[in-house]
């Protein structure tokens, strides 16, 4: 297999869908309404990595592209954010990236 060519990539967690372009959030959208969220703090965030906690409570960050289980590890203008454990992850369709701001 060659290079990943594909820049944009959907993040699921339980209750959001976390839209990335590169390593940057363009798009969050909560997945039982389909809406889009127009003011959450992960907008525009550049994602540093992953985090995984273990059962005991410890955590072990991982840098590069999340994996499932971990959760995605966003640096945001002081205010770091991190969501909870990823549940899939996808291709965006098509007609969505053509919606995100660019």
């Amino acid at each position: 297999m060659g290079r990943e060519r594909r820049i944009h990539k959907v993040f699921v967690t339980r209750n959001t869908e976390y839209h990335i372009r590169r390593d940057t959030c363009v798009g969050v959208r909560d997945r039982r309404s389909g809406r889009w969220m127009h003011g959450h703090l992960a907008l525009r965030s550049r994602v540093s990595g992953g985090l995984r906690f273990n059962s005991v409570g410890g955590v072990q960050p991982s840098e590069g592209i999340p994996a499932i289980g971990e959760s995605l590890f966003f640096s945001a203008a002081g205010r770091d954010l991190i969501t909870s454990p990823i549940v899939a992850v996808r291709r965006p369709d098509k007609m969505i990236v053509q919606t995100y701001s660019h």
